[in-house]
């Protein structure tokens, strides 16, 4: 049977738009990739923006990979991930951060971390509940809750207590409905980090609260003048805490998408559930090649770090040598300096310094509540990067302070 034309017209669907969940909808995008789609093809800009280490994965680590290729090792692992693999990680955070998990039934392997955080997120969010996010904060979390069906209550956190998280604004944001804590230490983008003694009050107020806390410790390895203290070691903590982390920074894994979640069984059995049913595994070869960064790639992991301190030192010194304030991140790979004094807003001082300053970084105001102000750079690029940026920076300021 013909159609005839104004028939194809009735027929036409409605718009693309309605057809949306507009949850999804309602999410803005990222406020990173808006500010780097400015970027675009422009010559000769210095990149401060990217939160990835400059190095590539150590040799050994891909040659492990492709010589897995070369034998045929490209189908699917068990769900949970390589049983081998489970059992270094379950090693490796024992020794390392005093965290034990039984590698059979509380650790699964996950494409990289932020699958571990849907997961997490999926799994215990009902409609409405209250998600806790420490700001500023890593831009995924709110929307991610928000795609649960979860509402976002942001916890601010202040430049004068060096951006760590108190009992005391945890509490006044808690209320009936509030479930889940977020936690990021070493933060992204701050460079702050907790202490043990840190940890203590904000356990209470998680005990007292009866909340479940996903800790985010994909920096974890990348400390400078203390050890990192994770989470789930505080007395009390481990079963109510749902442990997150990866490959990507501290091995220079980024590409190869290698995370894992580690908490009670209850709650990773059903997280497990719904890693089943939407990527079954993480990728063969890249679990060969984290398997091999645990067993044999301890030293490669040091040097990298101490080659980040080095470069955490200049940059910190550098922007106070400018004139804007710095606190010294004690963490990951970020400074946060403050741009207040220019009068311009984080936006408008990043995009300015893009175009008058051919460098390029992100915004704070990106990152939430107490980002603003602030401007997110990274230091995981070279020694000469840094000091030509730290120049044109410094060139810029001054530019603006001419202009009064």
């Amino acid at each position: 049977m013909l159609i005839n034309q104004d028939q194809q017209k009735d027929a036409q669907p409605r718009s693309m738009s309605s057809y949306l969940a507009p949850r999804v909808q309602q999410i803005p995008p990222s406020g990173i990739r808006k500010f780097f789609d400015l970027v675009g093809d422009n010559k000769g800009i210095i990149s401060l923006g990217v939160g990835e280490p400059d190095f590539i994965t150590p040799w050994h680590m891909r040659e492990a990979s492709v010589y897995s290729l070369e034998r045929g090792f490209t189908s699917y692992t068990s769900n949970a991930g390589m049983p081998e693999l489970r059992e270094a990680i379950s090693e490796y955070l024992d020794k390392s951060f005093h965290t034990p998990y039984d590698p059979k039934d509380e650790i699964v392997v996950t494409v990289g971390g932020s699958e571990a955080i849907d997961l997490a997120l999926r799994a215990l969010i009902i409609q409405g509940d209250e998600i806790l996010v420490p700001e500023p904060c890593y831009v995924a979390y709110s929307p991610i809750v928000s795609i649960g069906g979860g509402v976002p209550v942001g916890v601010e956190t202040k430049a004068e207590n060096n951006f760590k998280l108190t009992a005391e604004a945890l509490e006044a944001k808690i209320t009936p409905k509030s479930k889940v804590l977020i936690l990021c230490y070493p933060s992204n983008p701050t460079g702050a980090t907790m202490t043990y003694e840190d940890w203590l009050p904000i356990a209470e107020v998680v005990e007292k609260h009866d909340l479940i806390v996903i800790s985010d410790e994909i920096y974890a390895e990348l400390t400078y003048n203390q050890k990192h203290v994770s989470f789930p070691s505080i007395p009390g903590m481990r079963d109510r805490t749902i442990l997150v982390s990866g490959f990507s920074k501290a091995f220079a894994m980024t590409g190869w998408r290698i995370g894992y979640m580690c908490g009670h069984s209850d709650l990773i059995s059903a997280m497990l559930k719904i890693h089943q049913y939407t990527v079954m595994c993480a990728p063969s070869m890249g679990q060969v090649a984290a398997l091999e960064a645990l067993t044999n790639g301890m030293e490669e992991k040091d040097r990298m770090i101490e080659s980040y301190n080095q470069r955490r030192r200049l940059i910190v010194q550098g922007f106070r040598d400018i004139g804007l304030d710095c606190h010294e991140p004690q963490g990951a790979f970020y400074a946060f300096p403050s741009v207040q004094q220019t009068g311009l807003t984080s936006d408008d001082f990043a995009e300015r310094l893009l175009t008058e300053g051919k460098v390029a970084a992100v915004p704070g105001g990106v990152f939430g509540a107490g980002g603003e102000g602030f401007l997110r750079c990274s230091y995981a690029t070279s020694l000469a990067q840094l000091n030509e940026a730290l120049e044109r920076i410094g060139n810029f300021v001054y530019k603006l302070e001419k202009q009064g």
